[in-house]
């Protein structure tokens, strides 16, 4: 466990420069007394690390002082080369490096540990697009990530669901879901989220901007769907659901599925569940394809547009 921490402290340093006993203490959980007996420890093990008193002061390497040991395990090299999906990495303009930096790391950890490493792109493999889908990598995407990464403001042309607009926008980071990219963006005050295959062409301008401090982007990103499914779906349905609808549920939506499978049977297995629904022409699409399996008992207006769509598709099948 010492030795762990240790290594971890050396590295540390490595990384972040100067710390404070207070702040490895905190880091490591443990007293400033044990922080100090440490770093007695790497200073008699001949690691070059000093101490400045006073304000601002705080434990530091030598100047120009690296350590190529990094203690690193099999599984935690496993777990790098499992983060490093060469399916993303090609989207962003990135295949090239990815390869070489796989080769830099399995050379760089012991053998036993580099060979299950190299297990893992042979045994596991993430393909992020939905089925009937095909990959298509927008064309603007690695202009987009470079202007993420060097932090360079942005005036695209989005084609939008109500019209095509243009936007000057602060590009704070690209998110993949699904198989599809979308860009998280400043503009003014706010925070708006860009299909990044719905941009049309884009300007990469000379000034940059500063980055939002304490901007999270998973978190924003999960705020953003939850925004998102709030204001999609504003209506309900109440619907009476047959055994055999229920594996085909998720068509529905996850808020749809979730509420019928938490409905009480009846002595024939039908379920009656009240559903969110984004409206009653996209609900009765939806639907339709579950033919007599599923009863919409309200409102009114999704009964009657089912009942129309059925009559046109009958009209297309006479006899």
């Amino acid at each position: 466990m010492r030795a762990n921490r240790l290594l971890s402290i050396l590295l540390l340093l490595q990384s972040r420069g100067r710390l404070t006993a207070q702040a490895l203490a905190e880091e490591f959980e443990v007293s400033v007394r044990t922080v100090y007996r440490d770093i007695d420890e790497l200073s008699a093990a001949g690691v070059p690390v000093y101490a400045d008193r006073g304000p601002g002061g705080g434990f530091a390497l030598l100047d120009g002082y690296r350590t190529r040991l990094t203690g690193m395990t099999a599984s935690e090299a496993e777990t790098l080369l499992l983060a490093g999906l060469p399916g993303p990495a090609a989207d962003l303009g990135l295949a090239e490096p990815l390869a070489a930096a796989r080769l830099k790391l399995l050379a760089a950890v012991p053998q036993a540990a580099g060979e299950g490493a190299a297990r893992v792109g042979d045994r596991f493999h993430l393909d992020p697009v939905d089925w009937y889908r095909r990959a298509e990598p927008p064309p603007h995407l690695p202009a987009i990530a470079r202007a993420v990464w060097g932090q360079r403001r942005l005036v695209i042309r989005y084609e939008s669901w109500s019209a095509t607009v243009r936007r000057t926008v602060d590009p704070l980071g690209l998110v993949l879901k699904a198989g599809a990219w979308y860009l998280m963006a400043r503009i003014g005050d706010g925070i708006r989220t860009y299909k990044v295959a719905k941009v049309l062409d884009l300007d990469v301008l000379p000034d940059g901007f500063d980055y939002p401090p304490g901007f999270d982007l998973a978190a924003q990103w999960q705020e953003s769907l939850q925004r998102f499914a709030r204001e999609l779906r504003r209506a309900e349905a109440v619907l009476l659901v047959s055994p055999e609808a229920l594996p085909l549920l998720d068509r529905l939506g996850a808020d749809a599925a979730e509420a019928v499978q938490q409905a009480e049977p009846d002595a024939e297995g039908w379920r009656r569940a009240t559903v969110p629904i984004e409206g009653v022409g996209h609900a009765a699409r939806l639907l339709l394809g579950f033919t007599d399996t599923i009863e919409v008992l309200e409102p009114p207006e999704l009964r009657q547009a089912l009942a129309d769509g059925a009559r046109r598709v009958a009209a297309l099948y006479p006899g």
